[in-house]
Parts: structure tokens; sequence; C-alpha cells
């Protein structure tokens, strides 16, 4: 078998008809926005907070399904543009009406956390896999909120013996090529889920 790396990714921006609010809290559950990923179909959290295992089957092109395990640990930051004449005021010394007064924009970070322990069983089919998510969440108008999602995955895994008739380089390029075109579809999938419980959500 041709052990191989291959990264995918998805980028995308939509515009969520409901409010920043609303918005970020929905985007916040992770857990709840990838039961609508069609290629994930086990989530668990792990003994930290806000961290996770996602579990993933995808199949090869002769049909043989294989299964990838990622680890991430959710992170949240507040974007914050405070007046000049304010600057000098500690972080720690604002008050929570100042800071969502302030507030311009939300991020939340999906990170690769390193397994305790091996996950990865090829004669099984099994892999671990590496996400590395940002979510960029700013508020438009009223009722009106951008979205600006960037993905990146990278997982090492064993192709079969049939790709050995094609050159290596080839099979190298394909595989990162349908890596990218999978996460595309299954973010535009999950993205279009979503939107049914926000009445519409426009990518632009």
């Amino acid at each position: 078998m041709l052990e191989m790396n291959a990264t995918g990714k998805s980028k995308g921006q939509w515009i969520f008809h409901g409010s920043f609010d609303r918005t970020v809290d929905y985007l916040s559950n992770h857990s709840r926005i990838l039961r609508y990923n069609p290629f994930c179909h086990k989530i668990e959290p792990l003994d930290h907070d806000d961290a996770w295992r996602w579990h993933f089957r995808v199949t090869d092109p002769q049909q043989n399904p294989f299964d990838v395990i990622f680890n991430i640990r959710q992170e949240a930051e507040i974007l914050i543009d405070i007046p000049d004449e304010m600057s000098s005021i500690p972080p720690e010394e604002m008050t929570d009406e100042m800071i969502r007064q302030y507030t311009v924009g939300r991020k939340i970070h999906w990170r690769h956390m390193p397994a305790s322990q091996t996950i990865a069983m090829p004669e099984k089919y099994l892999f671990e896999g590496k996400v590395n998510a940002d979510l960029l969440i700013l508020p438009v108008k009223k009722e009106r909120t951008k979205v600006d999602f960037d993905l990146r995955v990278d997982v090492s895994f064993l192709l079969y013996p049939a790709f050995r008739i094609v050159p290596e380089k080839v099979v190298r390029t394909m595989v990162s090529t349908g890596m990218s075109l999978i996460m595309q579809t299954a973010t535009n999938s999950m993205f279009q889920k979503i939107s049914k419980d926000f009445g519409t959500i426009r990518k632009l």
C-alpha cells in the first residue's frame, strides 16, 4: 500500500439572516452543527473543556469505507475595537458593559489536539486526522451577520494497491484535490442545512 499525506481545504463566506448574538450562540454549539456534516457520523466529548472527538467516514474510489478520527479543542475570541482614549485600560479591568459596547466581532477556533494514545489502526482502515479551522463572525446590520469559514484538514493514510498503476506524484495531487473537494462539498452541505434554522443563508 502507498502511504499518503493529504490536505483538504475549505473556505466560504455566508450572510446569516439572524442577529449577531444568535448566530454566535448557534455556531458556538459545534457538536450541533457538525451533525449537519454528511461525513460525520458521531461526536463525543473528551475529558477536557470544550474538547471533542469527531468520527468521520468516507469511501475511496473503489467504495471501500475508511474512518478518520479528529480530536479538536474549541476556543473563542472576542474582537474589540475601543476608542483611543480608552486604549490604556488593561483588558482585565474592562467591564462586561464595555466589552459588549465595543465588541465588533467574534472568532471561533477549532484546533487539533494530539491524542493521549495511538488512534490510527491502518489494518482496520482507521486513521487520525488534524483539523484547524476559524469562524470569523461579524455583525453586518440588524438581523444580518456575516460568517467567514476557513478550514484545513490533514490526514495520513494508506491507499489500496490499485493506485500503484498511477505515478505517485499524480496520485498525491489527485488525493489532495479530492480531499479539498470533499471538504468543500461537506461545508456547503452543512451550511445549507444550518440555513433551515435561520430561514435563509446567502453565500457570498
